[in-house]
């Protein structure tokens, strides 16, 4: 089975953190996640949470703080996921790949569809 390090971050602004919905034409497209993708070699996770959200959101992570470490097997895929929390950053998250994004609070995350991976994390989610 294929193995992936994932980075995730959990950006936060007012209470409330981002989510992003997998569009149309992803695997497990609907559900939501938190920002972020697959490390690329040489990259630290830090460097590859910066990347993303540069890629994926436009916007440029300022400080980050690891914060849990999680796996978990697809049927065709393991990933190791890094949840890290970002606390500022520049700019203002745009969909740049077609997902929905939305802003929730703790207790409204809990009523989202998210993906299996992130499920149990959404539980244990607090504001920093």
């Amino acid at each position: 089975m294929r193995s992936v390090r994932v980075a995730v971050g959990i950006l936060w602004k007012n209470g409330r953190f981002l989510v992003a919905r997998r569009p149309e034409g992803k695997s497990l497209a609907g559900y939501w996640e938190f920002p972020g993708g697959k490390q690329e070699p040489g990259e630290s996770m830090e460097e590859t949470l910066r990347r993303e959200l540069r890629e994926e959101l436009g916007i440029t992570c300022i400080s980050l703080m690891p914060w849990q470490t999680c796996s978990h097997a697809y049927p065709e895929l393991s990933v190791a996921l890094h949840f890290m929390r970002v606390t500022a950053f520049s700019g203002e998250p745009a969909p740049r790949e077609g997902q929905e994004l939305l802003w929730v609070t703790p207790e409204e995350a809990r009523l989202l569809s998210f993906l299996p991976a992130d499920a149990h994390i959404v539980a244990a989610i607090t504001p920093p």
